[in-house]
C-alpha cells in the first residue's frame, strides 16, 4: 500500500492535510493519534468508504480510484462499529459475510469453522450475536473480516472498550495472523497494544504525520531509555536540568526527565534533589505520543 499526500476536506476544514506513508507486505502497520486527527478518516479513505480530496492511493499496485471493487475483493475490513447481525446466529454471521465474496457454500462453510475454532468461538457457533461478550463479538468481527482469505486487513480500533484478558486474546490472534503473512493496518488509541503488534508505525496530528519508525526506534529517538519522574520538583533542580540540557517535560507539580544514556543521572538527582525520591521507569510508547501531541484533552 502507498498513499502519497492524501488530502480530505470537510467543507473548508482540512480533515486531512497531505499525509503519506507506505505499508510493506506482512507487516503490521499503525496509525496512532489523538482524537480529531485524521485517522479514521485516512482508514475509511484506505477501504473505499470515503473519496479522497486529494493525493493518490495505490493497494496491492493498483489505483485504488479506478480498481475499487478488485482490490476490496482482497481486502478486510473490521471497523470500529459493532454492525453484526443481530437477526443471525455467530455461524450465520460468517456465511452470510461470506457471499459477498462468492465463495462456495461447501467453502464458505469450512472456513466459517476454521475461524471459530481460530477464535475461541466454536462453542458459541449457533448462539445469538446477543448473547455474546463484547469481547467475544470483537473476535466476531475480526474473524468475518478475514473471511475471504485477504492479503491486507483494516482493523479500525479492534480492542476499544474490552476488558484486559479479552484485548490479549485479540492481540494473541492477530499475532498468529501476522505471523503468517497477513498484511494489518491498525489504529488504536492503546499504545501497549501498538507498541506490541506495529512493526512500524506512525504518528498523525492535525491530518498530518509527525514522526514514522518502528516503535523501539521512536522511542529512543524522542525520548530515550528511561524516564524519571519527580513529583514536587523545586526551582533548583529545574535550573540543574536545563544547565545540563536534559530533556525534561514541566507538568507544574511533577517533571518528566528524558533520560538518553547518563548512567548517574538518576543517581544524581535522587541524591542531591530528590530527598524524597523519584521513580525510574521504562520509557514507552505512550511517553513519545504525549510529548509529541500534548497532554490537552481532545474533544
Amino acid at each position: 500500500m502507498e498513499a502519497e499526500n492524501l488530502e480530505k476536506y470537510y467543507g473548508t476544514f482540512k480533515a486531512v492535510d497531505g499525509l503519506s506513508f507506505r505499508v510493506k507486505r506482512g507487516e503490521c502497520f499503525g496509525l496512532l493519534g489523538p482524537n480529531g486527527a485524521g485517522k479514521t478518516t485516512t482508514i475509511r479513505m484506505l477501504y473505499g468508504y470515503s473519496p479522497m480530496g486529494g493525493g493518490c492511493l495505490r493497494i496491492f499496485g493498483r489505483d485504488l480510484a479506478t480498481n475499487l471493487r478488485h482490490i476490496k475483493q482482497r481486502m478486510g475490513i473490521c471497523q470500529q462499529e459493532d454492525n453484526l447481525d443481530p437477526d443471525l446466529s455467530v455461524r450465520e454471521n460468517l456465511l452470510v459475510y461470506a457471499r459477498y465474496f462468492d465463495l462456495p457454500r461447501g467453502e464458505a462453510k469450512v472456513r466459517s469453522e476454521e475461524l471459530l475454532r481460530f477464535f475461541a468461538l466454536d462453542h458459541r457457533g449457533d448462539a445469538n450475536i446477543r448473547e455474546l461478550s463484547g469481547g467475544m463479538k470483537r473476535r466476531l468481527m475480526v474473524a468475518r473480516a478475514i473471511i475471504n482469505r485477504p492479503d491486507l486487513v483494516i482493523l479500525d480500533e479492534p480492542t476499544t472498550g474490552l476488558d484486559p484478558q479479552s484485548r490479549h486474546q485479540v492481540w494473541q490472534r492477530l499475532e498468529d495472523l501476522k505471523s503468517r503473512g497477513l498484511t494489518i493496518v491498525l489504529t488504536t488509541h492503546y499504545m501497549d497494544e501498538a507498541a506490541r503488534l506495529c512493526d512500524r508505525l506512525v504518528i498523525v496530528d492535525q491530518g498530518k504525520v509527525l514522526v514514522e519508525g518502528a516503535p523501539a526506534a521512536l522511542i529512543g529517538a524522542h525520548v530515550g531509555r528511561e524516564v524519571i519522574e519527580v513529583n514536587h520538583p523545586d526551582e533548583n533542580l529545574r535550573d540543574f536540568l536545563r544547565r545540563k540540557n536534559c530533556a525534561f517535560e514541566d507538568l507544574g507539580t511533577r517533571l518528566l526527565v528524558y533520560n538518553h544514556g547518563a548512567d548517574d543521572l538518576f543517581l544524581h538527582l535522587t541524591r542531591d534533589f530528590c530527598p524524597g525520591g523519584c521513580t525510574l521507569r521504562q520509557a514507552t510508547l505512550e511517553d513519545v505520543f504525549l510529548r509529541l501531541t500534548g497532554r490537552e484533552l481532545r474533544e
